[in-house]
Order: C-alpha cells, then sequence, then structure tokens
C-alpha cells in the first residue's frame, strides 16, 4: 500500500490541478459514468466531534474508494486543524486497498475547484468583486480556485469574528488584492458580484433583499443536516445547481427551501450537466445564479487518486506491506 502524507499531497495536487479534475469527476456524473453512494454523517457523543464517511467510483478512470473524517472543534488547541480526514483508495479489479492519502489539504482544494468550476460557469464574464462570508480556513482555498478561474479586482470579507476578517483581509493584501473586511454580511453581498459562503452556520446569513440581480453564489458551508447560510426565499428566488441534487436537498443549502416547498429537487441542475453542454447555465445577465457545493465523495477519490498516480509516477510517498 501507498501512504500519502500531508505534506506530499501538498505538493503533488495544486488549485488548478484540482480544478480539472474535479471538472472531469462532475462531466462522469453527469454521464452516468461515476457515482456516489450512501453518505454516513454522524455526531460521535465525544469532544464534540462530527464524523462521516463518503464512498464512490468512477468506472471511466477507473478509481474507487472513500473518505472518513470529520470535524473536531478543539482541535485548534491542540495545533491540529479542526477538519480530520483520510482518503483509502481500492483497486477496481480486485478490491484490494491501494494507497491511504492524507485529506486534509485536498479537501480544501477540493471544495474550492467546485466553487470555482461554478464561478468559471455560471457568473457574469464581467463579474471581477468577489465576496467572502467566513474567513476560516477554507477561505483562502476559496480566493485561490476563484482568481484561477477568473480576474478578481476586488475582495470583501466578514466573518462572525471581525479579527478574523481583519487578518484575512491583510493576507489578502499581501497577495496582491484590494481587500475589504466588512463589519456586515449585508455589505459584502451588495458589494459583492460573485460570493462565496463557507460557514458552519445554523441560520441565514445572506437575505434575499441584499442580492443585487446578476450576482452569483456559490453556498459552501452546508453539508449536514440543519446547517443553513442563506434565506431560503433568496434560495427559492434563484437557477440552483448542485454537485448532487439528492445530497443538496437532505443535507446541502437547498434542504430548507425543499422543506418549505420553494423548490423541487427534479429542477435542481447537476453542475456536470452544465460542464457537458447537457445543461444550459446562465440564461440572462439578471440571473441571481447559486451553486448548492455539498462536498460529494467523488472530488475527494479523484484528487486523491491524482495525488496517488503521481507519487508513484514520481517514486514518492511510502510504500508499505499490507
Amino acid at each position: 500500500m501507498l501512504i500519502i502524507s500531508e505534506s506530499l499531497a501538498q505538493s503533488l495536487v495544486s488549485v488548478e490541478d484540482a480544478i480539472e479534475a474535479v471538472a472531469s469527476v462532475f462531466s462522469a456524473m453527469a454521464r452516468g459514468e461515476a457515482r456516489n453512494y450512501p453518505v454516513v454523517r454522524e455526531v460521535v457523543g465525544h469532544a464534540d466531534a462530527v464524523f462521516g464517511v463518503k464512498a464512490g467510483g468512477d468506472i471511466s478512470a477507473p478509481f474507487l474508494g472513500l473518505k472518513a473524517g470529520g470535524y473536531w472543534p478543539h482541535n485548534l488547541g491542540r495545533g491540529l486543524t479542526n477538519h480530520q480526514s483520510s482518503t483509502l483508495l481500492f483497486d477496481p479489479e480486485t478490491g484490494r486497498a491501494t494507497a491511504l492519502v492524507s485529506a486534509n489539504y485536498l479537501t480544501g482544494i477540493r471544495t474550492g475547484a467546485a466553487s470555482a468550476l461554478a464561478t468559471r460557469s455560471l457568473a457574469r464574464k464581467d463579474a471581477s468583486v468577489l465576496g467572502i462570508i467566513g474567513t476560516g480556513g477554507q477561505s483562502l482555498h476559496q480566493l485561490r480556485a476563484t482568481v484561477a478561474v477568473r480576474r478578481i479586482d476586488r475582495v470583501h470579507a466578514w466573518d462572525m469574528q471581525p479579527e478574523s476578517a481583519a487578518r484575512f483581509a491583510r493576507v489578502v493584501q499581501e497577495m496582491g488584492f484590494d481587500c475589504v473586511a466588512e463589519s456586515t454580511p449585508e455589505a459584502v453581498a451588495r458589494a459583492a458580484e460573485i460570493i462565496v459562503t463557507v460557514t458552519p452556520s445554523q441560520k441565514p446569513i445572506l437575505m434575499r433583499d441584499w442580492i443585487r440581480p446578476g450576482t452569483h453564489i456559490s453556498a459552501m458551508g452546508a453539508d449536514t443536516r440543519g446547517k443553513q447560510e442563506l434565506d431560503p426565499a433568496l434560495v427559492g428566488a434563484a437557477r440552483v445547481f448542485v454537485d448532487e441534487a439528492a445530497q443538496a436537498v437532505s443535507i446541502g443549502e437547498c434542504q430548507h427551501a425543499h422543506a418549505a416547498g420553494l423548490i423541487r429537487a427534479a429542477d435542481l441542475v447537476p453542475l456536470g450537466q452544465v460542464l457537458t453542454g447537457a445543461a444550459r447555465g446562465r440564461t440572462s445577465q439578471e440571473d441571481i445564479t447559486l451553486f448548492d457545493g455539498t462536498g460529494v465523495a467523488l472530488q475527494d477519490l479523484v484528487v486523491a487518486d491524482l495525488a496517488a498516480r503521481r507519487a508513484r509516477d514520481s517514486g514518492r510517498g511510502t510504500e508499505v506491506a499490507y
């Protein structure tokens, strides 16, 4: 078995690599060649942790595997990131486990990649002002992925913790971008043309009345029952695109608008269908487009598979008897 460490994974797969890898697997999903299996996600009952397992396979690649891990909210005090996960890959021909890949960094860039693909496909071509709601560990992945697909002239950011937003703004300014740490999410919403939400919120942060026509939103925070970042009326007013419809209405941002009868699962458009040309994306400059990114197993597996293939090709990683 090949073991790939966190630091090695970072050197093997870039944000740009992840964008193209996730595009390929979303397209495979749209063609019916790749499938996510049912998700297990549970409250552990210890250390306030949430643990989950996501699995799937792509017969066109081919690859097969699972990612296990979750959220440990007290890890920062231990010098660790709160999100911890690992991906296990299997040989599709034999079922034998072939690689164990540390997935903390890869989870960050595959999430940014999905949002960037939505921005590339759905945002207005002239949109250049980015709003980021939530400036935790995922925010820089979102920024780097967005600027890989779109010229960004200015960034507006907000976080529940003002010091976090201010710290993020300083880092973004050091990267060469004009960035404003806003005091309210409304200020971000009214300024931005592209908005990315990446928070653990369980109540609406963005309201319908704040969003201008033509805005694109990538809602990336909701991945569990009860999580919510958007006003259901905003979801109901948007053209909604998803990574996977069943997951979006059960654990994603769409769960609340769906429960309220404002949207139907049948009306949600998989982003992969837009990428393959099977479905239309933005239809006018006035559309509010929304991507509900819940995070599917195939995103994790495609970047882990890429890391494993590159490690083997370059003779890197640690091979152990198993």
